[in-house]
């Protein structure tokens, strides 16, 4: 989003970026596709004989996607000088962890059972990461409360709100400068499209719902008449016989 640098948005957009590189990574190091990386060998003859369960499988070792996110996504910010831009780049660093963070906060433990007779005599145990979907929804939860920050950097970043000033930045917060623009509104300028026009759902009450995508405009409705092939079967020897359906169906668009 070239015309909204340093909004939320954008802040979201680095944290899923920087997570999604860990995620695939970290998957080809677990599939054996990357030379340089595997399994995490450090867990390895570990675990509790007392209360039957032991290491073993292939755990996911986010380290190594971890490096790789770090050196391919922060190294252009940590080269930025200046007054002017190393707020930012401070900033878009932070963002980039924060989403790396979210994939290593979110790993879990998942087990296998041995024994006799299907019993739970001991287990194997492993560490894998969630499915990138639950990383999703944990940075989108981070993205609805993310800080607003001053845009003067001194030693570190700090909240724009002074009375806020004394509550510490989590390393898995998201950080924004400047505020959103109206994305319900065209504006050329900015290359925002806004949402006149667009199609919506008017049972839903997510994003894509009228109420919510229209931003209390209102939409139009209209009926929309589609005609395809039905009920085809094949005819011995050799064609497809079809019917002709039609259809009538409600569309909805933003005033």
């Amino acid at each position: 989003l070239p015309c909204c640098a340093g909004t939320k948005e954008t802040a979201f957009i680095s944290a899923v970026t920087a997570a999604g590189l860990v995620h695939s990574v970290t998957r080809s190091c677990s599939a054996g596709n990357v030379t340089e990386c595997s399994c995490d060998v450090s867990l390895r003859h570990g675990g509790s004989a007392s209360e039957g369960w032991h290491w073993g499988g292939c755990s996911d070792d986010i380290h190594y996607g971890m490096a790789f996110s770090r050196e391919f996504l922060d190294v252009p910010f940590q080269n930025v000088t200046g007054k002017s831009g190393s707020g930012l780049a401070a900033m878009n660093l932070h963002n980039n962890e924060a989403g790396r963070q979210a994939v290593a906060k979110l790993m879990s433990v998942d087990c296998r059972c041995h024994g006799v007779s299907g019993s739970c005599a001991v287990k194997t145990c492993w560490k894998t990461m969630s499915s990138f979907e639950k990383i999703g929804r944990f940075l989108k939860d981070k993205y609805e409360n993310s800080i607003q920050i001053s845009d003067r950097l001194k030693k570190k970043l700090r909240r724009k709100e002074k009375s806020q000033r004394k509550i510490p930045i989590g390393k898995e917060d998201l950080l924004y400068v400047n505020k959103s623009p109206n994305y319900c509104v065209e504006d050329q300028k900015l290359g925002i499209p806004g949402t006149q026009g667009r199609e919506c759902n008017r049972t839903s009450q997510g994003p894509e719902g009228c109420n919510l995508l229209c931003c209390g405009r209102g939409y139009n409705t209209h009926v929309v008449r589609h005609v395809e092939r039905c009920e085809c079967k094949f005819v011995w020897c050799c064609y497809v016989r079809c019917r002709r359906c039609e259809t009538m169906t409600d569309v909805h668009t933003c005033k």
